[in-house]
């Protein structure tokens, strides 16, 4: 039987890096506001703003949510667009 981790043991566990992680982003996010332009209309930046309101929310799957949210919608012709072989 697998056992479920307490919330505190996860915490315990997982504090440091999630706290090294939110520093990253700060000073990413730091170095890209004392930049010359701007880049507020970029759709990278609008996608970063959309993640993080996931990672705000209470619904869960935040990783998968994430992980759509930089995913290209799947393309049942791929193989073709990037000119892939087909497998034997």
């Amino acid at each position: 039987m697998i056992r479920q981790r307490a919330a505190m043991e996860i915490l315990n566990r997982e504090f440091l890096e999630i706290r090294c992680k939110v520093l990253e982003l700060a000073a990413a996010f730091d170095r890209l506001e004392r930049g010359s332009g701007g880049f507020d209309d970029d759709p990278r930046w609008r996608k970063v703003g959309e993640a993080i309101d996931v990672l705000r929310d209470d619904r869960g799957d935040r990783a998968e949510r994430v992980q759509l949210i930089f995913s290209r919608p799947y393309a049942p012709q791929w193989r073709d667009e990037f000119a892939l072989d087909r497998p034997e």
